[in-house]
């Protein structure tokens, strides 16, 4: 797995990076977001991409 497709995923809520994962850039142009659980936050809350 190559390091340029690598993604972090940031809490909207406390901003914080809590999660790391890929994706294909060719093919998703849009940033990704997914709700997940935050450890800080204690429920689950939308994460978005970050640079």
């Amino acid at each position: 797995m190559s390091q340029d497709n690598m993604i972090k995923m940031e809490c909207t809520e406390c901003k914080r990076v809590n999660y790391f994962s890929h994706k294909n850039k060719k093919t998703l142009k849009t940033r990704l977001e997914l709700k997940k659980h935050c450890n800080s936050c204690k429920k689950h809350t939308l994460h978005k991409e970050t640079k």
